[in-house]
């Protein structure tokens, strides 16, 4: 046509969205690429903040539901799925997931997800598209109800990781699977250095920005809707932190005091840092053995106004970094399986595999044991984890115990979750929080 921009793309701004989603779908599920990355990348692509908020959403249910919304397509698929056509695969879990769990209208999903398949490059495929989503509607019920007798797909659990949850939690694991499937909120840590509770509430409010206080966190605000953080009143500032309110009690059970010498083993990207240097004027150390996650540490510390040593280390080898000084207080936030943060980190289901659960656990002991020597007598050191797996919780702590005379375990208050070897373990979605477990260690000579 006279005049068009050849420049233009011309798929509705539907197709475009879904079309962006499918690419990213399919990075994450079969490129083994970070939901986190992906999310952030895709968005970059979208202008308007409600198209990046839906993008976001649809990104969030097609990975959560990926082992659900796959398996119906294997019963609506004859053929197996070409590598060339990973893209149109995770272009109808992308329609799934919006139909199903976002509710979005039936026949403006599978309308928008057939212009996708030609923006996505795939115009012969656009009728398998549209026939394998208005297959879904007619016989959703019959489809989901064979789906539901395979625990596999009706959580969109891998097999592997039921297992282990039924094993270590037997009473809790349908609670657990459940919560692991809901979104989480978004709750935010003030910073009670610039200001309180109260004061960014009514902030919020002004902004017109509902906000509700933590019922057991007396720093913690809760955000029934998600959005673009850096938005809110006061991020800028410095005012609050995102940190859920299971990582928030951590900093509660380390309880470091003025004039404490700490040590932050794992400490990127931050968010536990800040929160102890909020909590008293101490002298910290924050180490992490990757150089590409400390900038954000930086960054995050330099928004909220607080000050720490910062270097590149690895907590398991004190010899290459250790001046020799003790530490009165010690945060051993280990590397894990994050199987207790499903909610957030849906991607974890895909890409985690059961034989990375012992791998995990004999780096969790050799930080343990690594850390000790670091820690004053009398001194207490928190290990913490975001994992509900009993290898890599309370076991890594056994261990330490057992090779230590000089360690002893103090008792974590009963608000801190479930009793779980010489520790306690919060499960997903009790009071609203993420799945943490919390031990407290004391050098006793």
């Amino acid at each position: 046509m006279s005049g068009a921009n050849p420049h233009r793309d011309p798929a509705p701004a539907g197709a475009r969205l879904r079309a962006h989603a499918a690419r990213a779908l399919a990075r994450i599920v079969f490129d083994g690429v970070s939901l986190r990355t992906v999310a952030t990348e895709a968005a970059s692509l979208v202008t308007d903040p409600r198209d990046r908020a839906l993008l976001s959403g649809t990104l969030f249910a097609a990975t959560r539901w990926w082992l659900r919304f796959d398996a119906a397509l294997a019963r609506m698929v004859a053929r197996p799925w070409s590598g060339k056509l990973h893209e149109v695969r995770a272009l109808l879990v992308v329609g799934l997931a919006q139909i199903e769990t976002l509710g979005l209208p039936d026949y403006a999903v599978v309308g928008a997800c057939v212009d996708a398949t030609r923006t996505l490059g795939h115009p012969r495929h656009a009728g398998l598209v549209n026939a394998v989503l208005r297959r879904w509607l007619r016989e959703r019920s019959a489809l989901g109800a064979e789906l539901d007798h395979d625990p596999v797909t009706r959580h969109a659990h891998p097999r592997w990781l039921i297992d282990a949850i039924a094993r270590d939690w037997p009473a809790q694991a349908d609670a657990i699977l459940a919560a692991n499937n809901e979104p989480a909120p978004l709750t935010l840590r003030v910073n009670r250095r610039r200001g309180d509770r109260d004061a960014l509430r009514a902030r919020f409010a002004e902004a017109g920005i509902e906000a509700e206080p933590h019922a057991r966190l007396p720093h913690a605000l809760i955000l029934p809707h998600g959005g673009e953080v850096s938005r809110l009143p006061g991020y800028v500032e410095g005012w609050f932190s995102v940190q859920d309110g299971a990582a928030q009690r951590v900093a509660d059970l380390l309880a470091p005091a003025d004039g404490q010498r700490v040590l932050d083993a794992c400490a990127a990207p931050g968010g536990k840092t800040a929160h102890l240097l909020e909590c008293a004027d101490i002298d910290l150390l924050a180490i992490d053995r990757d150089p590409a996650r400390l900038p954000r540490l930086r960054e995050n510390l330099e928004r909220l106004g607080l000050d720490a040593q910062i270097r590149v280390a690895d907590a398991a080898r004190p010899d290459e970094w250790w001046d020799g000084r003790t530490f009165d207080r010690i945060l051993l936030d280990a590397p894990c399986s994050a199987s207790g943060i499903l909610r957030r980190q849906p991607d974890v289901r895909l890409h985690r595999r059961a034989s990375d659960i012992a791998a995990l656990a004999a780096v969790q002991e050799e930080l343990l044991h690594a850390s000790w020597p670091l820690l004053a007598p009398g001194g207490r050191l928190v290990y913490a984890s975001c994992s509900v797996l009993r290898a890599e919780n309370e076991a890594s702590v056994a261990g330490l115990l057992a090779a230590r005379q000089d360690a002893r375990a103090l008792d974590v208050p009963d608000t801190f979750g479930h009793v779980a070897g010489a520790g306690r373990q919060r499960l997903p979605g009790e009071d609203g929080m993420d799945g943490f477990f919390y031990a407290l260690l004391e050098k006793t000579g």
